[in-house]
């Protein structure tokens, strides 16, 4: 949306003067606007802390680390050796920590 800088702007004064009667219509008018949320479809993919997951089981196929990959020690991810910054200390870093 383009703006004209061109035109007049309010003041504090004529901001003030602004009737009660517009005011009570930009507020209904704002609140008119609600989404229409089923609360019971919200609530069912929320996991609780303390959840009792025992029941559950793992749907993804976890690899033991490969011999071109590296654990950063800063922040525990498996990167491939080519995410290599530097060692500090001996430890590897990724270029994220490193940055």
């Amino acid at each position: 949306m383009a703006t004209d800088y061109d035109t007049p702007r309010k003041t504090d004064d004529d901001l003030n003067e602004d009737s009660i009667e517009e005011l009570k219509a930009r507020r209904n008018e704002k609140s008119t606007s609600s989404v229409d949320v089923d609360e019971f479809e919200a609530a069912e993919g929320l996991e609780l802390p303390g959840a009792d997951l025992s029941n559950e089981e793992l749907s993804v196929r976890v690899l033991p680390r490969q011999a071109d990959e590296f654990t950063c020690m800063s922040c525990f991810l498996v990167h491939h050796r080519s995410q290599l910054y530097s060692e500090k200390n001996g430890n590897p870093i990724c270029r994220d920590c490193g940055a």
